[in-house]
């Protein structure tokens, strides 16, 4: 199963405003749309990075994050089901690309909202509470005008900003994966016949009592890698009656 992992950095929308609050910014104030300035993607398990910005020209930086998307199986990202999708589904779209294949997403913030209760979802003190490191520090909002002005330093800053979200997206996906409701099943992609946890791959599963369904009964596992739950296919035991209620 081919997982990538991806996050992008984006230019902001540009509009004439008179004041500073409570702006409601008519379509004839929008001087520049915002667009992606850069991303950063890898393979889960491989060690390269793969980045590319505006400055090697808007098509061809699409062109490249739209090959892998297009390979990829499933997509992992923080706040990317809401965002870093939807933004390069709408350049694909304005550059008369048609759509990557489909995969499945893997959106880790929607995770750690939905298991968890922490004071605050940013992914940097997420990160940080977890002691999976943090992200890389930078200057601020002028980091993005300095890039957008083609500052070659401040480019430089943005591409290991970019790319240090991703080193550390891998480490929540690791952390977080036994907690994914309908996580992809990637033992799917396995052609071997042996039972293997459907988060993450691994053949060392324990037996861990029965999952009982509204009619029938399956024996229960844990991965002793990963800690995920997971049930088999086949029913140990069956309702013993034909009759079900009616509401």
């Amino acid at each position: 199963m081919k997982i990538l992992l991806l996050d992008i950095e984006t230019a902001p929308n540009l509009a004439y405003v008179w004041g500073m609050w409570q702006q409601n910014i008519s379509m004839d104030k929008i001087v520049a749309n915002g667009h992606v300035l850069c991303w950063a993607a890898k393979w889960y398990g491989e060690k390269g990075m793969h980045f590319r910005s505006v400055r090697s020209g808007a098509k061809g930086m699409l062109k490249q994050i739209h090959s892998m998307l297009d390979e990829a199986d499933a997509v992992v990202h923080y706040n990317g089901s809401s965002f870093d999708i939807p933004t390069l589904n709408k350049e694909f779209l304005t550059h008369d690309m048609t759509p990557p294949a489909p995969y499945k997403q893997i959106d880790l913030l929607s995770v750690v909202r939905d298991r968890f209760r922490f004071p605050i979802n940013k992914l940097d003190y997420v990160v940080q509470q977890l002691g999976l490191g943090q992200k890389v520090r930078h200057p601020g909002f002028q980091m993005w005008v300095d890039c957008m002005a083609g500052d070659e330093a401040a480019w430089a800053k943005m591409a290991k900003y970019n790319q240090g979200d991703v080193v550390i997206l891998e480490r929540l996906y690791d952390k977080l994966k036994p907690w994914v409701r309908n996580h992809p099943n990637v033992g799917v992609y396995d052609p071997s016949d042996l039972e293997k946890c459907p988060h993450c791959g691994s053949k060392h599963l324990q037996r861990r009592g029965v999952a009982v369904t509204r009619d029938n009964s399956y024996q229960r596992y844990q991965c002793t890698d990963c800690g995920a739950w997971s049930r088999g296919k086949k029913a140990v035991t069956k309702a013993k009656t034909s009759l079900v209620g009616i509401s």
